[in-house]
């Protein structure tokens, strides 16, 4: 197998070397990354970067290992799988692991999404530079009272990713993702404030570079002069990115993981008003404009639109394999893989709404 083999050829043939009251699943992705960092109107950091992994699972009388590697080299693939072999023989038996199933896998139609472009490819590096320095300038120059860039980035990825389990399941998918992002400094007197502005597309030219040093620029400075409010209670309109993050605490606690362990304080509460009767969130990773946006999830199970809240009440949890049987709710669609195996600007597998389920991985290292 070379190592210029498809994902998706790559993952079979893994697969299909299962033995006798075996479940192997191999997850494979091939990626081209492009980083710039720019400065004061020079390049500070350029890189331009292929890799590849390969995550195997290996599941054997209810003991499940892991192993992961950087390469698709066929004298490396055989050592993970013996590794991810060895690793099971450690595991504690646990009945409900196991790789997804036709059954499973055939739940719901995938979702038809456009997520790859083929002008990313065609884009010169010189090209990226360029905007990532316009960017900079940009910001600069969008209000009197910045007074610098503390930094001024563009990121792209083009990733192809695919699994195969021994059962038959198997999926692919292609997508790119780009993104610019600008922090301005801006400073009244002796006191300095900090913003952050960004824009993520799929090519280049769906970047909008002005309106995110535009936010850079006009949250540094709206926070000059500001204080501390007593405390009190009144009503608040939270920044985008302040939502962001508090989605992304609520949404680890809306994690089957996290309720089978424990530690979510939602754990029992389904059906229950548990937000306000105006607070409605969805995971929707059909999404084609999300950033995560996937017609597969880590475990070849084709994703779907899950209701979590709706007008406050509590629907239920994004579910793995794993999470979804032992609970009793089934799979949602929403396994994503080991983190090493997604590179961080790819923006792979984490649609819109945070907490994807992680499938559950075993070993001893």
């Amino acid at each position: 197998m070379a190592d210029l083999d498809p994902p998706l050829g790559v993952a079979q043939a893994i697969a299909a070397r299962a033995g006798p009251g075996e479940q192997v699943e191999a997850y494979v992705i091939r990626a081209r990354e492009t980083e710039v960092s720019v400065l004061r109107g020079d390049v500070e950091s350029l890189t331009v970067a292929e890799q590849a992994g390969v995550g195997v699972r290996v599941v054997h009388d209810g003991r499940q290992g892991y192993a992961w590697a950087g390469s698709l080299e066929p004298t490396v693939l055989d050592e993970t799988l013996a590794e991810a072999r060895d690793n099971a023989r450690f595991a504690a038996r646990d009945e409900w692991q196991g790789v997804a199933t036709p059954a499973e896998a055939n739940s719901v139609e995938p979702p038809t999404l456009a997520l790859w472009r083929d002008e990313l490819g065609a884009v010169p590096t010189t090209a990226k530079v360029d905007l990532a320095l316009a960017l900079e300038a940009a910001t600069a120059a969008a209000d009197p009272r910045i007074r610098g860039v503390e930094s001024a980035t563009y990121q792209d990825a083009a990733l192809d990713a695919a699994v195969a389990n021994s059962l038959g399941v198997e999926a692919s998918t292609r997508r790119t993702s780009c993104s610019c992002g600008a922090v301005a400094l801006a400073r009244d007197g002796t006191e300095t404030r900090t913003g952050y502005g960004f824009s993520v597309g799929r090519s280049p030219d769906e970047l909008e570079v002005e309106t995110a040093a535009h936010d850079a620029a006009r949250r540094a400075a709206r926070l000059l002069g500001a204080v501390q409010p007593p405390s009190q209670r009144l009503p608040v309109v939270l920044d985008p990115l302040v939502t962001g993050s508090l989605l992304a605490i609520i949404g680890g606690a809306l994690n089957g993981e996290s309720v089978l362990k424990g530690r979510s304080m939602f754990a029992g509460r389904a059906g229950e008003v548990v937000a306000a009767t105006d607070v409605t969130l969805v995971d929707d990773p059909t999404d084609a404009h999300a950033r995560g946006a996937a017609p597969y999830d880590a475990e070849g199970v084709p994703t779907r639109r899950t209701a979590l809240l709706t007008d406050g009440v509590l629907d239920g949890f994004l579910q793995n394999v794993y999470t979804g049987r032992r609970c009793g709710a089934g799979t949602t669609g929403s396994a994503v893989p080991a983190s090493r195996l997604h590179p961080a600007s790819a923006h792979a597998h984490s649609p819109c709404a945070p907490g994807r389920a992680t499938p559950r991985r075993s070993s001893r290292h």
